[in-house]
Formats: C-alpha cells, sequence, structure tokens
C-alpha cells in the first residue's frame, strides 16, 4: 500500500487513459482507447483528488457515484475496496467508463482553474482491473421471493433493473426484440467505442446470477403486454427511444438517404458475422451526416473505417463558443466547443448549414448532394436556437450517401397501441415521478423510454430506480439502495428543463 501525498494535485498532472493515434485506429475496428494502463500511474492520478467538503463531482455525476471514495482507495492500492465502492452506485462501470462524456470531470473543483482528477479514466481502471483479476463474480440471491418481473429490453436501463430486481429476490426474465442482450450497446454504439465482449461478460454474470434472457421476441405484437401482466407480478418497459427524427425535404426517398440507427446496426451485424438484409457501405462514396451529436460521430467514424472517399458532418448549430460564456457557470457542463474523437479522424465539418433539400441525379433515383442554406444563430443562455440570420441562401453538399443523425422522438409505442400506455407530449411514457408507474397497473417504465434520448450513465440509474420502486410495490418496501432522485430532486432536474 503507498501512502498518499496530501497535495498531489499540486504535484501531479493530469494524464488520463489516451488514445490510439488516429491514422492508426481509423484502420481497423478495435477500441479506440489505449488497451493498456499503468497501475502506478492511475494511483497518482487517483492521488490529484482534493477530498473537497462538497464533491462537487458527485454532482455532476447523474448516478451520484462516490468518486472520492474510489480516488481515494485508488491512490491508497486498494483497488478490490474500489471496486466495491465503484459497484455501489453502478451496476456496469464499463459502460460508463468507455463511453460516458464525464459531466463528472468539468465538475471537478480543480476544472475551475486548471486540469480536473481523470475521474473517467480512473473508474475505468478500476473495472478494468476488476476483470482481469477475476473480482467480479455473480452474486446470487440468498432466497427467493416468488414474484416475477418481466423487464422489456435489455439495454443498461433494463440490464441494471433486472440484476437490483434479482438481487431483491425477485426471479426477473429479460426480453430483447433483437437477437443479441445489450440494446445500444451492442448494436448501437461501434465496436471500435466499445467492443462488445464487454456486455457478453455482463450477461454471463447475470445469466449466473439466476436472471433468464429471451431474444427474438417483440413483446407489444408477440406476445401482447396484456399476456406479459398475466404471467408476471410487474412489468419493466425499459424501451429506449429509437424513433428517429426524420426530415421531411425534397428527395427525402431517393436511395442513398438513410437514417443513422439502421446504418450503424448494420455495420454491428457485419462485425459480429450476423446476416444483414442488404449491406449499407460507404466505401468510395462521399459521405454527409446531418447531425452534431454522438450517433452523427459514430456515423463519421464508422464511414470512414469503411473506406468512404470523403466525410463530411453537417450541423445545422453554429459552433460553441471556445470560451464558458458568463451564463453557463462552473459547476455546469461547459458549453464549449470540443473535437470529438470521429473529428480527430478526419472528417470536414459544416456548421450552420440548415438542409432543404436532397438532390437527385438525371435518373432521379439517386441522391448526389445536399442543398441547404447557412445561417448563424442567437442562442439562449441553455443553447436553444432563439432566431436566426441567413449567410448564404443556396449551398450544396456533393453527397453518394446521406446519413440522418438528428436524434430521437422517444420509444417505439406502436406495438402498444391498444393498451392505452399514456404517453407525454414529446412521446415518452408518462410514469409517475415518485414510482415510475405508467398508468397500467404493475407496469413501470424506465430509461429513454421515460426521459427520452439521454446518456448510458442515465439509463443505469434509471434502471436502479425502477427496481426500487417495483420491490416496493411488490413488497412494500425495499432495502435496494435509496432512489437518486432523492440525490437529483426531480426528474426536471435530471432532464434540464
Amino acid at each position: 500500500m503507498s501512502e498518499r501525498h496530501p497535495n498531489g494535485f499540486l504535484r501531479i498532472a493530469r494524464t488520463p487513459i489516451g488514445y490510439r493515434e488516429p491514422s492508426v485506429r481509423v484502420r481497423d475496428y478495435r477500441e479506440i482507447y489505449a488497451p493498456t494502463w499503468e497501475t502506478q500511474a492511475l494511483q497518482q492520478q487517483g492521488e490529484r483528488c482534493m477530498d473537497c467538503g462538497v464533491p462537487t463531482c458527485m454532482g455532476g455525476c447523474p448516478i451520484a457515484n462516490l468518486i472520492p471514495e474510489w480516488n481515494h482507495l485508488v491512490s491508497r492500492g486498494q483497488w478490490r475496496e474500489a471496486l466495491r465502492r465503484l459497484h455501489a452506485t453502478n451496476n456496469f462501470p464499463e459502460f460508463t467508463g468507455y463511453t460516458c462524456p464525464a459531466p463528472c470531470e468539468p465538475a471537478c473543483v480543480l476544472a475551475l482553474g486548471g486540469a480536473a482528477v481523470a475521474i473517467k479514466s480512473i473508474e475505468r481502471a478500476i473495472v478494468d482491473k476488476g476483470w482481469s483479476e477475476g473480482w467480479i463474480l455473480p452474486e446470487a440471491p440468498a432466497s427467493r421471493t416468488g414474484y416475477r418481473v418481466a423487464v422489456v429490453g435489455s439495454g443498461p436501463a433494463g440490464l441494471a433493473a433486472a440484476q437490483q430486481l434479482n438481487r431483491a429476490g425477485h426471479l426477473a426474465a429479460v426480453f430483447e426484440r433483437d437477437d443479441a442482450i445489450g440494446g445500444l450497446m451492442t448494436y448501437g454504439i461501434p465496436d471500435f467505442k466499445f467492443a462488445k465482449h464487454q456486455v457478453q461478460r455482463r450477461v454471463r454474470q447475470l445469466q449466473a446470477e439466476g436472471i433468464s434472457f429471451r431474444t427474438g421476441v417483440h413483446v407489444g405484437l408477440d406476445p401482447p403486454l396484456a399476456k406479459l401482466r398475466e404471467e408476471y407480478d410487474a412489468v419493466c418497459l425499459a424501451l429506449g427511444a429509437q424513433a428517429p427524427r426524420d426530415l421531411a425535404i425534397p428527395g427525402r426517398g431517393l436511395e442513398g438517404v438513410e437514417l443513422a440507427m439502421p446504418y450503424l446496426i448494420n455495420e454491428n451485424r457485419c462485425q459480429a458475422g450476423r446476416e444483414v438484409a442488404e449491406a449499407i457501405t460507404a466505401k468510395g462514396r462521399r459521405v454527409v451526416v446531418l447531425g452534431g451529436g454522438d450517433t452523427g460521430a459514430d456515423c463519421v467514424a464508422t464511414a470512414l473505417r469503411q473506406g468512404a472517399a470523403q466525410v463530411v458532418q453537417a450541423d445545422i448549430n453554429t459552433p460553441r463558443p471556445q470560451e464558458r460564456p458568463a451564463d453557463n457557470p462552473w459547476p455546469e457542463a461547459p458549453l464549449t466547443r470540443s473535437q470529438t474523437y470521429a473529428q480527430e479522424e478526419g472528417s470536414r465539418d459544416e456548421y450552420g448549414f440548415e438542409t432543404t433539400a436532397f438532390e437527385a441525379d438525371a435518373g432521379g433515383r439517386r441522391v448526389v448532394a445536399v442543398r441547404g442554406r447557412r445561417v448563424t444563430w442567437e442562442y439562449s443562455g441553455r443553447r436553444r436556437r432563439l432566431s436566426k440570420k441567413l449567410v448564404d441562401p443556396d449551398a450544396c453538399i456533393p453527397a453518394d450517401l446521406v446519413l440522418i443523425a438528428l436524434g430521437f422522438r422517444g420509444p417505439e409505442t406502436g406495438p402498444f397501441a391498444g393498451d392505452n400506455l399514456a404517453l407525454r407530449e414529446n412521446g415518452t411514457l408518462a410514469v409517475g415521478r415518485e414510482d415510475m408507474s405508467t398508468n397500467l397497473e404493475g407496469v413501470f417504465a424506465a430509461g429513454d423510454a421515460n426521459m427520452g434520448q439521454s446518456l448510458v450513465v442515465w439509463a443505469i440509474g434509471e434502471g436502479r430506480d425502477v427496481a426500487r420502486a417495483i420491490d416496493l410495490y411488490l413488497t412494500g418496501e425495499s432495502r435496494l439502495p435509496t432512489s437518486i432522485r432523492t440525490v437529483n430532486a426531480t426528474t426536471e432536474w435530471r432532464m434540464g428543463l
């Protein structure tokens, strides 16, 4: 055990786990992150934690991870105890350690005038070491309650809910419409951002704990929701939010204009050696990705790996400022400009591009260009668009493949049309603020189906929350961890409303 230096933040520079060189990693589908890290180096990074009296990093973390605790434990070489404290609030820390944008880091006190603690790297290192040392083992419940719960959806929210319910002694069964477990962790996020063996080993752990999984089951159609309600004591809908935002503009039906998620799923299936109806490839093509978010970045990086001739990412927004705006104070996540991993790999950016039409070839069948206008925007304090100024009314980007990555409207609720599930105006499932129940008795909802499109870390927290709510519903009491709603107050706060 090493001695912790009380002023580590003064003498040790921030050194997070790095990334592979863009020019190298773009040639393959292996994870973009450095595959190895040094134990001693990460322990020193843990020493940089100031152990603040008010841990603002925990306030920045959507699931209130016990960050100062496991920073301190890592700095002293107590890795196994650090893993235990990490798992206390996060069922799948590798999901977040590899994919989370880490809102905890800009909330770190050190970020006020310097470099934040490398929290995300320490989190990843803890769980990496946990797997390599064999510390992560199945934890089956000592006894069973006799209650049965159906979890619909196997993304982070569904898996977290199932594991928590199982540990409370209930029999949890997970239903997934795809042919593999994991939701968007398996078929949405590319392999080079998150290797799929990381999902598979968690599924093996959950199976060993007593959770059952059924793939290829489209609940709502076969079986209908009513049948699940008859057979189970409670149902959790963790459907995700895969109903896409589309563009109803001229030329939308042209060949070569695709939605982002089918494109990403297609490539993930190809990488896994699974069947695809028709391969969608960017090889040799001029690709335009519409949308500046994470899904858009994943499309850019995938197209580059497929051998695109050119990739342009077009964003309707004007670039964010380099410096934190005055109305965006610490510890809020900074609304400043930063380069994505995909931009590092060689795409071209087009900001302030408002798409108006897709142009067809001479035969009127395939797309050859994206038409639009260039604009600048005036924004509110929360980066909401208020008004725009026209800069160029006739802009054009050549394109052989267009990928629409404009986000998602909410869950796909069509299969439940006859069940009278109440929805909010934004298309998400309407649930009680405190008990996460829908308007149907014994039916609960969590994750993006409740919150709308969000982060993996939110989904895990929602899964933990709904498990406690269901446990209370079934037994009248619960020993599962207190809901993070107690920490973060309300759903509205969480959604930034």
